[in-house]
């Protein structure tokens, strides 16, 4: 980020005031659809993860989709989860990819948990995204389900930054497990708010560059992780914070 002292704190104060204004339980409403919306209903990692990777396309259609799923189906047997699932798509996922999803993490709750097996990847280099990629071969072991559907849904394992996925939708999910305010949860203790990598996404992409954020001009995980690094000037302990406030001026196309 090439700005003058005084662009720059112009920019970490306009930032600040946004963060500030969205920072409030009623910034997530009907009237301002977000996945998070229903996420706050449970409360817990799973529906979270749930709604995180469903979290592709219009916010309105995400919101009405995951209303239309029965959460409960996590703790059920394979049967009740096709019985419950029956019809059940999103755009890339037809039904077999939703009940698979499902049985996915149905079955890997039976046996293991997501915040261990995310944080044993993550510690050694703290490294969200060797935590990530723990998750997905442990979801690939748990259910050799696959089809275009499937493996857009939950990932494939990070390989290189140049080039790479952004990951939004992923590290959406670490946002709100790790952080906490009025948006987020923080559920998660074991992961340090300095380590996240900002969610990505279209809008956030263009207002960061428009902002003089990010320079880089191809959407993928080096942009990620320009951007991070610039949102750690303005704070480094917690760069990621400022997603949502970027995400909204997007949105809202106020930028």
């Amino acid at each position: 980020m090439n700005l003058s002292s005084s662009d720059f704190t112009a920019l970490k104060t306009r930032l600040d005031a946004e963060l500030a204004w969205r920072n409030r339980a009623g910034e997530v409403c009907e009237e301002r659809p977000d996945p998070i919306l229903v996420a706050r209903r449970y409360r817990e990692p799973y529906s979270a993860l749930v709604c995180a990777l469903f979290a592709y396309g219009r916010a309105d259609s995400i919101v009405r989709f995951l209303d239309s799923l029965d959460f409960s189906l996590l703790d059920r047997d394979e049967t009740a989860i096709r019985r419950g699932l029956r019809g059940h798509y999103y755009r890339f996922q037809n039904s077999e990819d939703v009940v698979q999803f499902f049985l996915t993490l149905s079955r890997f709750r039976a046996g293991y948990d997501l915040e261990a097996v995310f944080t044993e990847g993550y510690r050694e280099r703290r490294n969200v995204l060797d935590g990530v990629n723990a998750l997905i071969r442990r979801f690939r072991r748990v259910n050799d389900h696959d089809s275009r559907g499937y493996r857009f849904l939950i990932g494939s394992e990070v390989t290189k930054a140049r080039g790479g996925s952004p990951m939004k939708r992923w590290m959406m999910f670490l946002r709100w497990m790790v952080r906490e305010d009025a948006i987020d949860f923080g559920l998660w203790k074991g992961v340090d708010r300095a380590d996240l990598l900002m969610p990505l996404d279209t809008h956030t992409f263009h207002v960061s560059r428009h902002l003089g954020l990010l320079r880089r001009k191809t959407y993928d995980l080096q942009a990620v992780v320009e951007l991070t690094e610039t949102l750690k000037r303005f704070d480094p302990d917690d760069p990621v914070k400022y997603d949502f406030a970027l995400y909204r001026l997007g949105q809202e196309k106020i930028v």
